[in-house]
């Protein structure tokens, strides 16, 4: 295929924030020269900038970067009384800021509180809630099983409260190292509608397990890889050529939490992940071949 073939399925993958040091305007100019056209933002990016959350949208829209979605609501479903309504407050907020950084997607993760209920029919009529708060703003809701969450820990978990709440602009986002730190099947993904799949989010990590739940925590907050990167890359590679079969075409985000990667320059950090989304690209989805100057990281 010719290059600008390329360049146009490279376009499906963008890096997180969160593996990049330094002030909004830093990250967003370093992603950008590196080639991608997309970045997930947190909050604190909007919120933590010197100038306020005006100069920092106004930064974002003038990178001409598009942002995937905006992170991250947690412990939403399954509270009550006072708590229920703390929650929605803050989710109200991180609508408002999703919608004015012109993302259609808010992630939320499942709750890991000890004061969430198990009950099933409580925990999608807290979704389902969230979602229609949302839908006035044109924001879709991707729900995330968090590998430590109290109830939900499983992205089939997830999807069944997704289909139980039962919401039209409600769906999943599915993060690979999760998946890994679960042992997580890839059958676990039959029977997902790919267009209720509004976000994937791939890492990697370097060891073949986590053993206990702090572990697995610690990992995810501090010791993850870009994809082809870790221990994982034929787990990562079947992933992501089974959600491409099953007709998901949205887009992929580097969620890499590393203490490593934050003491580094950005322009080093951003091409790292830009040399995944090239192998990614080319080399597992076999679209088409690489662009000048960029290496596969590992065959497959």
């Amino acid at each position: 295929m010719r290059a600008s073939a390329m360049q146009r399925n490279v376009a499906d993958f963008g890096m997180d924030t969160i593996s990049l040091a330094g002030p909004l305007e830093a990250k967003l100019a370093a992603v950008k020269a590196a080639g991608f056209g997309q970045i997930m933002l947190a909050a604190r990016d909007i919120v933590g900038h010197p100038a306020g959350i005006d100069a920092a949208v106004q930064a974002v829209r003038e990178s001409g970067l598009r942002v995937t979605g905006f992170q991250v609501l947690r412990d939403f479903e399954g509270l009550s009384g006072h708590l229920h309504s703390y929650k929605v407050g803050i989710a109200q907020q991180m609508i408002l800021m999703a919608r004015a950084l012109g993302t259609r997607v808010l992630l939320a993760c499942s709750s890991t509180s000890l004061h969430a209920t198990d009950d099933p029919d409580a925990i999608a009529r807290d979704l389902r809630k969230l979602a229609m708060l949302a839908l006035p703003h044109g924001i879709r809701i991707a729900f995330e099983g968090l590998s430590w969450g109290r109830h939900i820990n499983e992205v089939h978990q997830a999807w069944a409260a997704v289909q139980r709440a039962d919401c039209p602009n409600l769906g999943l986002a599915i993060d690979s190292y999760h998946q890994f730190a679960t042992g997580t099947p890839l059958s676990a993904l039959d029977g997902i509608d790919p267009e209720r799949i509004y976000l994937v989010q791939l890492s990697d990590f370097m060891w073949q397990e986590t053993r206990t739940v702090q572990e697995r925590i610690d990992t995810a907050r501090h010791f993850r890889v870009f994809p082809g990167e870790g221990v994982h890359s034929q787990a990562l590679v079947e992933l992501v050529r089974t959600l491409d079969a099953m007709g998901y075409r949205g887009d992929y985000s580097f969620e890499v939490f590393n203490d490593d990667y934050q003491q580094l320059p950005l322009p080093y950090v951003a091409s790292r992940a830009w040399d995944s989304a090239v192998w990614l690209a080319e080399g597992v989805l076999q679209r088409a071949v690489p662009l000048p100057g960029h290496l596969r990281l590992r065959a497959v």
